[in-house]
């Protein structure tokens, strides 16, 4: 089965080099020759994995990577292409959510072995992984949610709060253990999670009986069913 590849990178000699040799190893891709197309083509688009390249015109490939991760809950895996060989730059690339680092010049064999790797690893770890409570399904596969056999709408954000929820319930999941998930070390202002929160009541819960989004104040928010939610506090 060909695997659908976004690849980035400005050089277009090089690109047209690793596009010709990954197209002739069963991989149909899509080319992106600067950071602002690149991050537009990765957040609208699912591929098995993105070959993204540091220095780039536009945004560079880390902040392309970071937003990815961070705004979009981009799952697939990132291969970061640099000429950069410190162990500052690379922990700078896995710090934003990369999962491979290739120096340049590399051998397209090798770029080759480790994009199968990687795709074959996120593969393995997505089978099955449902995570439910009570009527409502999180498919961690497609990324879909359902309620009473009804899908939800979300935003990835909102997509993201509701997968940590659904893991720790019924625990209480403190605020700013999900900001630090969904913003790692760079949250917005105070109320961007409410307001997150508050999006994905609206889809989650307003349109069902029973509610599921519990607030616990002045500490966070738990995931649980109604039922439960009663026993808990007997």
């Amino acid at each position: 089965m060909a695997h659908e590849i976004l690849l980035v990178e400005d050089h277009r000699d090089i690109a047209e080099m690793v596009a010709a040799h990954l197209e002739r190893d069963d991989f149909v891709i899509d080319y992106a020759d600067n950071g602002n197309l690149g991050y537009n083509l990765g957040k609208e688009n699912s591929y098995d994995a993105i070959v993204l390249d540091v220095m780039l015109p536009g945004i560079d490939g880390l902040t392309v990577c970071k937003k990815l991760r961070t705004e979009n809950d981009v799952r697939c895996p990132i291969l970061m292409l640099t000429a950069r060989d410190t162990l500052e730059d690379k922990l700078m690339g896995f710090e934003v959510g990369a999962d491979d680092y290739l120096l340049k010049p590399f051998d397209l064999e090798e770029l080759s072995a480790r994009l199968k790797a990687l795709i074959r690893r996120t593969q393995a770890k997505s089978v099955n992984q449902k995570l439910q409570v009570a009527d409502l399904i999180l498919d961690q596969n497609t990324q879909k949610v359902f309620r009473n056999e009804q899908e939800v709408i979300l935003t990835p954000i909102c997509r993201k709060i509701l997968s940590i929820l659904m893991t720790e319930s019924p625990g209480v999941v403190h605020k700013k253990v999900i900001e630090k998930f969904i913003w790692s070390d760079s949250p917005p202002d105070s109320d961007a999670l409410r307001s997150h929160i508050y999006a994905l009541r609206k889809s989650v819960d307003k349109p069902f009986r029973s509610p599921l989004i519990h607030t616990v104040p002045s500490v966070g928010w738990r995931l649980q069913a109604v039922d439960e939610d009663r026993k808990a506090s007997q």
